[in-house]
């Protein structure tokens, strides 16, 4: 048995979006989010349900799932491979939309339910030392929390360390089915929870069609292209850094030997940037 990788757009959106399946998100989300008693989510109407990309003439760029639950809360949850530039405002963005958009200007505020981010990413964000962090809106000093309708968790994959046979909770479950799966050959014996079980269903590779296949596969050809393009950005903007610092302590005075001990390059790598400058 193989299964795929939840962390790519495809998997993720087919395992958590499926409606045929809202049993794998509802039990993932209160697992995540602690919910007991009368906090649990019984209920999802997933927003953006999961529908196959078409490969010619267009790429995904939805990459969360959306859902309300039965009292109307909003979830939206996103996996992000990246540390991107920006990533804190987006969340904002997309969270205080996802808030203001449930009501018309004309309507009553009272309307609004809360909203709910979790963003598994696949790099450390936070300082806290624990793989799930919640981030709430209160007050500095009683930590009083007046504005309860936007919460945020983060679940940062590189600090879960758990083997699986050191598993005990759902939340730890989940986490290293999100993390490992595509490592695994078997279903894990202590999976008794049937939202985990359906999920290790869908991830699967058997049970996926060839044009699913095709789809998760175009999906990885994508970020390998983005993370090619970012990589060559930054080396582009370093080279230029550089040539600028060359030609600004060359314009001062400064000697060779001084600008390449400075900067840590090569002499000739200051000989050659200060003869281009001067060809040009």
């Amino acid at each position: 048995m193989k299964f795929v990788d939840v962390k790519n757009d495809i998997a993720f959106r087919k395992i958590f979006g499926n409606e045929n399946r809202k049993e794998t998100l509802i039990s993932f989300l209160n697992a995540v989010l602690d919910f007991h008693g009368d906090q649990r989510i019984t209920q999802v109407n997933i927003l953006n349900p999961y529908q196959l990309p078409k490969l010619k003439g267009g790429k995904v760029t939805i990459i969360d799932v959306k859902a309300t639950d039965q009292v109307g809360r909003t979830y939206i949850v996103e996996m992000q491979v990246g540390d991107i530039d920006g990533f804190e405002k987006r969340v904002l963005f997309y969270s205080s939309k996802s808030y203001s958009d449930q009501i018309k200007r004309a309507d009553f505020y009272r309307k609004l339910r809360p909203v709910i981010f979790i963003g598994i990413l696949d790099f450390e964000h936070t300082e806290n030392k624990k793989y799930i962090s919640r981030s709430q809106v209160r007050d500095i000093e009683t930590g009083e929390q007046t504005i309860k309708d936007m919460e945020f968790t983060f679940i940062e994959l590189p600090k879960f360390k758990l083997e699986l046979d050191e598993l005990k909770t759902l939340t730890e479950k989940w986490v290293y089915f999100i993390k490992n799966a595509e490592n695994l050959e078997v279903v894990p014996e202590n999976i008794n929870d049937e939202g985990l079980k359906s999920a290790y269903e869908e991830a699967n590779v058997q049970t996926w069609t060839q044009e699913e296949l095709d789809a998760y596969e175009y999906a990885f050809m994508r970020e390998e292209d983005e993370r090619a393009r970012l990589d060559k950005a930054k080396k582009d903007g370093k080279e230029e850094g550089q040539e600028e610092a060359v030609l600004g302590f060359f314009g001062n005075g400064a000697s060779i030997e001084l600008i390449a001990k400075s900067l840590k390059i090569s002499e000739d790598k200051v000989r050659q940037i200060i003869e281009n400058q001067s060809n040009k």
